[in-house]
């Protein structure tokens, strides 16, 4: 489906001002028919009589072309259709004046997501909320509902508990930004391409997830060059984010739509894991940090010994080195302070 874009019925006011004018003769001609056409003296006047079923069908039926009066604010569109058919588009704003058959479509104008500027308040913690009410209405009834919005708007979709690739359940929310960019096809090429964007958004999400672990990982392919890589959900998130953004990109392309961006905006381990992650996250702080204190030791044990011996300051020999070695690693890696103990007696 080819969107055409109608931008030459700007005549919005004309019509209006034309309209008015013929109900005003409408008016008029009721008016002159009733004098004219009923005389007190003679028979009737044809012509008066003429002139008031014109004015009276005029008032009745007048009101007609008024329906074909639309107009469209920056950033709004209207997918016109007749009988039907598929007429064009109006995209651009001002004041227009269309065939008053005409339908404004949207079959998503009723749907509520959990997004900037499209908020249903009653639909509580669910993804998404249906509201019931016909998809198609004439043009005087044209309003924002009907009306589709080319605006960047952000859709929020709630918390997904997936596994990443070591098996591991996470918790993780993304925020999308997109925009309607062809409105024949979200209209016509998909059943609902509000909703249609959400499940998209659900399916990408699983699939890019799954791909990576939450922290790095040995051995893990994250790319799928066939080499091990320290890609991961929480030290890659700018990467995962555009993987993200891509496959959605993609599936939604036959939509009309585009994918502005996408953001990772919630990411932490399940509930029934996280105390258990947390305590391997902190064995593994404190290994690291005794390897530090321990690295450390050493190197302050050698320059001790390397600077005794060129000082000359005493002749150790290997039994009492290895008895000050001992000492030392044992105040320097202590998690208490050490306890100073005076030898009042002899070295040896």
């Amino acid at each position: 489906m080819e969107e055409k874009i109608l931008n030459k019925r700007k005549n919005g006011m004309a019509m209006l001002l034309l309209n008015l004018l013929l109900y005003a003769a409408a008016l008029a001609a009721i008016i002159i028919g009733n004098i004219t056409g009923i005389s007190e003296s003679g028979p009737q006047s044809p012509t008066g009589i003429a002139l008031f079923v014109i004015g009276l069908a005029g008032l009745l039926f007048g009101w007609i072309p008024f329906l074909g009066l639309v107009v469209l604010r920056p950033q709004e569109a209207v997918v016109l259709t007749l009988f039907g058919k598929y007429i064009g588009t109006l995209k651009e704003e001002g004041f227009y004046w269309v065939n008053p058959f005409c339908s404004a479509l949207n079959p998503a104008a009723e749907t509520k997501l959990k997004q900037s500027g499209d908020v249903d308040g009653t639909s509580g913690g669910s993804r998404f909320h249906l509201a019931t009410g016909g998809q198609s209405m004439q043009l005087a009834g044209t309003g924002a509902s009907k009306k589709i919005s080319l605006k960047i708007m952000t859709l929020n979709n709630s918390r997904q508990k997936i596994n990443d690739c070591l098996g591991n359940p996470i918790e993780i929310a993304i925020a999308v930004m997109w925009q309607v960019t062809d409105t024949a096809k979200a209209v016509f090429n998909v059943d609902n391409y509000k909703e249609y964007l959400s499940l998209q958004c659900d399916s990408a999400l699983r699939n890019i997830v799954r791909l990576y672990p939450y922290d790095v990982a040995e051995n893990v392919d994250t790319t799928g060059d066939g080499m091990a890589d320290e890609g991961s959900l929480r030290g890659s998130s700018e990467v995962v984010a555009k993987r993200i953004r891509d496959e959605i990109q993609n599936k939604v392309e036959q939509a009309g739509l585009e994918i502005v961006e996408a953001r990772i905006t919630y990411l932490a381990y399940a509930p029934e894991i996280a105390a258990a992650m947390l305590q391997r996250q902190q064995a593994s702080a404190v290994i690291d940090a005794r390897k530090m204190i321990v690295d450390g030791a050493v190197g302050m044990v050698e320059m001790a010994l390397s600077r005794l011996s060129e000082k000359e300051i005493v002749e150790l020999d290997e039994e009492r080195k290895a008895a000050m070695v001992s000492n030392l690693l044992v105040v320097l890696c202590s998690n208490r302070d050490a306890q100073p103990v005076v030898n009042s007696g002899s070295l040896y």
